[in-house]
């Protein structure tokens, strides 16, 4: 269940190298433009111990298990949410975050193969049962990805056959979560891409001014 909250929390999704950052920081533009109040953060990161936790758990030259990266994630994602996604979120403003609660279930999940079911009960945890409103999944090929290959973090690393199951990951809560999390044709110049955003934004922010008139 969704705990109520005076603001609109929207996550964006996907693959590494599918364009979330840039997406994310239109989104954000845009919303301003419409003069929203607007958090724009990412995880992990988004703290300053979040920022820490990044370094560490994407490091090239770093081996980790499965299990040591996930909770690297949930440490960064609770400090997160009760840093900052909830205050901004209680003071009303529209929160726009690359990536989520939704990149363990799929990172970790489908691309690492851990219990998805242990997953979503870790997630409520480390979220306290936080859930965006909007969920926006930039769905792009692999092969498309558009990573700097003399650059590539321990994750983007991984290669073609990681990044299919992480992909069929995120299709797979598209399809059991129709009415939250969206998938977003990821291919095509930023700007048609960020028309596809926007449209569904909007119609978000039409339905939540509807509800709150009556």
């Amino acid at each position: 269940m969704r705990r109520a909250v005076a603001g609109i929390f929207i996550t964006l999704e996907g693959i590494d190298g599918c364009g979330k950052s840039t997406q994310a920081r239109l989104l954000a533009e845009w919303l301003r433009g419409r003069g929203r109040a607007v958090c724009l953060t990412r995880e992990p990161g988004g703290t300053e111990t979040g920022e820490r936790l990044r370094e560490l758990v994407l490091a090239p030259d770093r081996e980790m298990p499965p299990e040591a990266e996930l909770f690297l994630y949930l440490a960064d994602r609770s400090l997160h949410v009760s840093q900052v996604i909830e205050p901004a979120l209680e003071e009303g403003r529209v929160v726009v975050c690359e990536r989520h609660a939704d990149s363990t279930l799929a990172y970790q999940g489908a691309g690492r193969g851990l219990d998805m079911e242990l997953l979503r009960r870790l997630n409520a945890l480390a979220t306290g049962g936080l859930t965006p409103h909007l969920t926006l999944v930039l769905d792009l090929p692999p092969e498309q990805a558009h990573l700097d290959e003399a650059r590539l973090d321990r994750l983007e690393s991984e290669g073609r056959d990681f990044y299919l199951r992480v992909a069929e990951g995120f299709r797979a809560l598209a399809r059991e979560e129709p009415g939250r999390v969206k998938l977003v044709d990821g291919t095509g110049e930023i700007a048609a891409v960020h028309s596809r955003v926007k449209a569904l934004v909007d119609d978000l922010l039409e339905r939540t001014a509807a509800r709150e008139e009556t």
